[in-house]
Parts: C-alpha cells; structure tokens; sequence
C-alpha cells in the first residue's frame, strides 16, 4: 500500500516522453510524404497522397488528446503543464501545416507545381528530423541542454533558409506567371509549406524557453 500511494505522486515522465516523441515521428513521415506529394503530376496522385497524410494528421491528433488527458489525470508532471500543452500543440500545428498544404495540392490541382516547393518541402523535412532529436532527449534535458540547444538553433537556420526561398518564390511567380488563378493557388499552396517550418522554428523556441527553465 505504501508503494502503491508513493507512486501517485512520482513525476509520471514515462508517459510524456514518448508521446510527444511519437508525435514527432508522425511529422517526420507526413514530411517525407509530402516531398512525394509536391512532385505528383496528376489529380488521382494528389487525392492519394493527401488521404495519406490526412491519416497521420489524424494520428497526431490522437496523440495530442492523449497528452491532453494524461495532463490533467497526472499529479505530478516532468515541466509545467502549460509548457507541455504549449509544446505538443505547436507541434501538431505543424502537422496541421503539412496537412493543409496537402489539402491545397488536391484541390486546386496546379498545373505545374514549381521547383520551390520541392526545397520547401525538403526543408519542412529537415525541420522534422531536427524536432525528433531535440524531443528525444527532454527526458534528460539536464544532461544534453547544449546538444537540445543546436537543434533548436538549426530549426532557426533552416526557417530562415525556407524564407528566402519563398521570398524569391514570390518575386519569380509575380514577374512570370501570368495566369492570375495559378498565382493564387501557388502562393497559397507554398506558404503552407514556409508555415511549416515557421511553426516547427516555434518548437524550438519553447524548448530553448524550456532549458532555461529546468536546467
């Protein structure tokens, strides 16, 4: 009996860590997804690509309700409840980014999708691969606070890299695309992709804000 109360009050970290690790690998395959996605060439392709990427949306989804009720059933958590929301909701907000991007690419069908939403998406997949190593090592943030903090840093680096590629986007599609609709929808359809890496740039402030906190 003794044990048993003891344990109701021990920091329940076994619970957090791997949800939102398991989170970041849902944005690491819907990142990989979408690379493929950003190179279809006809309707039927982009349907099947984003109902696949609408799958791992969906699974982020569950993984953030997850973390939501494990919240507020657990009485003691590993950082403040606040940063632990904070952190997997932006997360998933970079889920909803790849989702919406996808969702753009099905219905509006573009003729020819530009070589700047490939970089783009390659750049939402190196922001990925940089989130799942920073959140796999939370669960010792006191050991690896300078490693945590270069991941964090590079998700800067490769945000900043994604807003000059779309900046110069922006500036090429205006001077040479002269369909007004195929402007509209490109614009839209990469800035999805340039949100991604903005909001996967925010995870990594909020872990920097995280380090200065615990450690």
């Amino acid at each position: 009996m003794k044990n048993n109360l003891f344990d109701r009050f021990k920091p329940k970290e076994s619970k957090f860590f791997p949800l939102m690790t398991g989170m970041a690998q849902v944005i690491v395959v819907a990142s990989d997804l979408i690379i493929e996605c950003v190179q279809i060439t006809n309707h039927t392709e982009a349907v099947e690509y984003y109902k696949k990427i609408k799958e791992q949306e969906r699974k982020a989804d569950d993984i953030q309700n997850q973390i939501f009720e494990e919240l507020n059933e657990t009485f003691i958590t590993p950082f403040d409840r606040e940063d632990i929301n904070h952190l997997s909701s932006t997360m998933d907000d970079v889920m909803d980014l790849i989702n919406s991007c996808a969702k753009r690419i099905m219905l509006y069908s573009p003729k020819v999708m530009p070589e700047a939403s490939l970089r783009l998406a390659m750049f939402v997949r190196e922001s990925a691969g940089f989130l799942v190593k920073a959140i796999e090592e939370l669960d010792v943030l006191k050991k690896n606070t300078n490693r945590i903090k270069e991941y964090c840093e590079q998700l800067g680096v490769v945000e900043k890299k994604a807003d000059d590629v779309y900046e110069h986007f922006l500036i090429d599609l205006f001077e040479n695309e002269t369909d007004a609709i195929e402007v509209i929808k490109l614009k839209d359809i990469l800035h999805e992709l340039e949100r991604a890496t903005d909001a996967a740039e925010a995870v990594g402030k909020i872990i920097k804000t995280m380090i200065v906190k615990y450690s």
